[in-house]
């Protein structure tokens, strides 16, 4: 009876998450995906900076708990989701889809069951995701794609962006061979030939774009629809650790507030951490790249449950409570903690370019895209080396890179456009207005 009453003891302490070494030490493992950039403030910014082991210190200081945190990366949220169903992960960060899919999931069992208790980052009108193509592709719009093969990961954010844009586009998804491949396969795939576009999310299509290997065929943003990144938690581990959710959910306000107020400083312990390139981080943490607000905003959790839909018909999805299964309870008590308004939020403002010299510790923004133009000529006129240049979409506002747009000059402004279809677009629409490559505006610039 002594042995059975031990086992059934050690086993509860594994389900709650404690160390079998003490019962006064609590495990937790925190699953997280370093180079997807909207989930840093829940992932790799916050656990550079150390802000969560150090709320948890503070409440161990009062409760005399010892806290243990295990930090597990992954590239895609399908890993994350597979090990809360398995009660191995108690908090995990993830894009929408993954997050739908991780509440359908795990909600047949009580212990794996899972809540959405904040979001780490979003985009209002779905720019995170992207559709990329290699650099020397004939398609200029999403019709070219028809027949070909396609990487993305089946069941993403990714991919859903793409089953969605295709269809707006009036092709037939089944017209297009998907390969469901891990970001980093699908890049190789694209790189060398085996595939004909990619369809993914944050970073992979800056990432790149930036290293020559693809440019950019297709904008998430042309479909106005919310794309988000969030956090989910075991309730079970919740309810038995309110403390640690708290304590969570606190040092994801730090690191929110630190790369809001210090975004390039950010950049670089992101990219530190990640490997990824800074410019590249900086293109989607910067001023008018994603919107790191903590909040559950209704548009947000209608966008949720408008990609039930889409996740149906892909797969087996159990019907999901979207209403239940949003919690914003926690959040809203640890703004209430700090004396702060759950219902305002400050986002930094959207500079219409923004310089990044070689030599400068600092970026500078400018007022518009053809004085960024400007100030890139007279730079590099007296010997400086341009490190990264930022615009913003003149259709849709997407943050992008400045040599990697496509320029248009209309009379004596220079627009930059993400893709060849959005030059086209506007092209079309006003008389006179001529395409131009980046070198080509940097030369007919006044």
């Amino acid at each position: 009876m002594r042995t059975l009453t031990a086992m059934l003891a050690s086993m509860a302490l594994i389900a709650t998450g404690c160390s079998l070494d003490s019962t006064d030490s609590v495990n937790v493992v925190v699953g997280y995906q370093s180079k997807t950039i909207n989930t840093v403030t829940a992932g790799t910014l916050l656990r550079a900076q150390g802000y969560l082991e150090r709320r948890l210190a503070e409440v161990g200081r009062r409760t005399g708990t010892r806290y243990r945190v295990v930090w597990q990366d992954y590239d895609t949220g399908a890993p994350i989701t597979a090990q809360m169903v398995a009660e191995k992960i108690d908090i995990g960060s993830m894009g929408d889809y993954p997050m739908l899919i991780n509440g359908s999931r795990t909600q047949a069992n009580d212990r794996a069951r899972t809540q959405i208790v904040s979001v780490t980052g979003y985009n209002a009108k779905g720019a995170l995701n992207m559709v990329v193509v290699p650099p020397n592709s004939t398609a200029t719009a999403l019709t070219g794609l028809a027949g070909t093969k396609v990487s993305t990961s089946i069941g993403s954010a990714g991919h859903g962006t793409l089953v969605r844009a295709l269809s707006s586009a009036g092709i037939n998804p089944a017209d297009v061979e998907v390969f469901n491949q891990q970001p980093q396969v699908g890049a190789s795939a694209l790189e060398s030939g085996q595939v004909q576009a990619l369809s993914q999310f944050v970073a992979w299509p800056g990432l790149l774009v930036y290293q020559g290997k693809a440019k950019l065929l297709y904008d998430g943003g042309e479909l106005n629809y919310p794309t988000l990144h969030g956090v989910v938690v075991r309730r079970a581990y919740a309810a038995a650790h309110p403390e640690v959710l708290d304590a969570f959910l606190q040092a994801q306000l730090d690191a929110t507030d630190f790369l809001n107020h210090t975004p390039l400083e950010a950049a670089h312990i992101v990219a530190d951490a990640s490997g990824l390139p800074q410019e590249v981080v900086y293109l989607y943490n910067g001023p008018g790249g994603t919107t790191f607000d903590t909040t559950l905003k209704p548009p947000l959790i209608d966008a949720l449950k408008g990609d039930v839909p889409y996740l149906k018909s892909i797969g087996d999805f159990a019907d999901l409570d979207i209403d239940g299964f949003v919690q914003d309870g926690p959040l809203r008590a640890a703004f209430a903690a700090r004396k702060l308004d759950y219902g305002t939020t400050v986002t930094p403002a959207a500079p219409g370019g923004e310089l990044w010299l070689a030599d400068s510790a600092a970026t500078r923004q400018v007022a518009d895209p053809t004085v960024l133009l400007k100030e890139i000529r007279e730079a590099t006129a007296r010997g400086g080396r341009v490190r990264a240049a930022y615009v913003r979409d003149a259709e849709l506002g997407t943050r992008w890179f400045a040599d990697k747009s496509v320029w248009v000059r209309d009379g004596e402004q220079y627009l930059p456009f993400d893709t060849t279809a959005a030059a086209q677009r506007y092209i079309a629409g006003h008389r006179g207005s001529v395409a131009l490559d980046y070198q080509q505006a940097l030369e007919g610039v006044a």
